[in-house]
């Protein structure tokens, strides 16, 4: 009797991984939107402007822009299983302690300590994305992973204004919101190892992860697994980094202020739920055509980066539709442009966020993610700057406008600055190469 037999294995294990990265996504952002969802109700009860909240919301960012590289680095270092667990519990705890905030600077100190929990959750999941999927699989596991950013964020409204509405204060949606992490850590340790060393992966499924990873890591020179130094000199590395600078800021802009923006256009949070969801729910589904649509090219043949390329070009065009809403205060229509602009966002994110895992060897994955998320944290901190500082002394309109052309410049940054070459070997070519062995 084989050791397979022997042992209790689960079939396509990796999937169930996917899954906990997912998992973790969702819990990530209903602690972070927690803040966004209440926001209405604390600038009543503290009288905050939208400045005020907006540096509540600095506090968050700077903390987040400065942790991704350092966990990218860390994460790299130490390694996924341990990375996450550190990074869950730390973020929980703080969760929970938010809720004995007293004013603006208790809320900054709380925001900024929570930003530097949760800012390794992006180059955690993308590096175990590179540990446990093959390349033709990647588009749709990020799409998994990133879906929860936007499930989180439409469970988020729900669920903390029932629980506003039940116990009549914010303080308790914290401190509940807070305690999902911990489940998630119980069900994490049990489950996450690598592949070399996973109990209860099949041999076939292992064989196939690792000769994946080989024929990848074969296909870069070694310098390309080098030190922060060597990464940054990179073209592609700019690239990356530029294209989440640019682009992120938008989806935080939305994440952040849309309750309060619903509230500009005399749209209550209680009317406006539904619009709400609709952002989120619309990002869901743009993170898997992202991922499924780049997969699929890519399973017809076309090279690894033209089709993530071919993605962004469209979605960066999509993104455009913000600038409608200007012009009306009706929420259905708001909700449908907000919807397409976010739709089409998830699927241009998804494909930036996969690119480290195509373009770079497993060991300098989380690295590159964290650069980029570093990037992407300080953009957000200018936006979130002057989204407060533009909504408070004139309205939204102007930004609705810059934020629809932005991406624009961000996917011809992309093309610029990620040529063809490596990571441009097609599907097809990998299948073949297989096949002979």
């Amino acid at each position: 009797m084989s050791e397979t037999a022997e042992r209790k294995t689960i079939p396509n294990l990796r999937w169930w991984i996917g899954g906990l990265l997912f998992a973790s996504t969702v819990i990530n952002y209903i602690d972070r939107q927690t803040l966004s969802v209440l926001a209405p109700y604390l600038k009543t009860d503290y009288g905050w402007t939208n400045e005020d909240y907006a540096n509540i919301v600095i506090g968050f960012r700077i903390a987040y822009a400065i942790g991704q590289t350092v966990a990218g680095r860390v994460i790299d270092r130490v390694g996924t299983r341990r990375g996450l667990t550190i990074t869950v519990l730390w973020y929980s705890i703080v969760a929970m302690a938010t809720s004995m905030a007293t004013g603006i600077k208790s809320f900054f100190a709380f925001r900024f300590l929570l930003g530097a929990g949760e800012s390794a959750n992006w180059p955690a999941a993308t590096k175990a994305v590179a540990e446990w999927f093959p390349k033709k699989d990647r588009g749709w596991a990020v799409a998994l992973f990133d879906s929860g950013s936007s499930i989180g964020g439409a469970i988020a409204p729900v669920l903390v204004l029932t629980l506003h509405k039940y116990f009549g204060s914010w303080r308790p949606a914290f401190l509940i919101t807070g305690t999902l992490g911990f489940f998630w850590l119980i069900v994490w340790r049990l489950t996450y190892h690598t592949p070399e060393t996973h109990p209860r992966i099949s041999d076939e499924e292992r064989e196939m992860i690792l000769r994946d990873r080989q024929e990848v890591e074969a296909e870069e020179p070694p310098e390309e697994s080098a030190g922060s130094k060597q990464l940054i000199r990179m073209p592609k590395t700019w690239g990356i980094i530029l294209g989440r600078s640019l682009t992120d800021p938008i989806w935080f802009f939305i994440a952040d202020w849309f309750a309060i923006y619903l509230v500009s256009k005399g749209i209550r949070p209680e009317e406006g739920l539904l619009a709400f969801w609709v952002p989120f729910i619309a990002a869901d589904l743009g993170d898997f055509f992202g991922g499924g649509m780049s997969s699929w090219l890519i399973r017809r043949g076309w090279p690894v980066v033209r089709a993530r390329k071919t993605v962004i070009f469209f979605c960066g065009l999509g993104m455009t539709l913000l600038i409608p809403t200007v012009f009306t205060s009706s929420v259905y229509s708001i909700a449908f442009f907000f919807g397409i602009s976010t739709f089409a966002y998830a699927a241009w994110s998804t494909m930036i966020l996969v690119l480290p895992s195509d373009l770079y060897p497993s060991r300098s994955v989380a690295s590159v993610s964290g650069m980029s998320g570093t990037g992407a944290g300080i953009g957000t901190i200018l936006s979130t700057y002057l989204v407060g500082y533009v909504s408070h002394h004139y309205s939204f309109a102007p930004i609705l406008v810059v934020a629809s052309m932005i991406p624009l410049l961000a996917t011809a940054l992309v093309f610029l600055l990620i040529r063809p070459g490596t990571g441009e070997r097609s599907h097809l070519e990998g299948a073949k190469g297989r096949t002979q062995n």
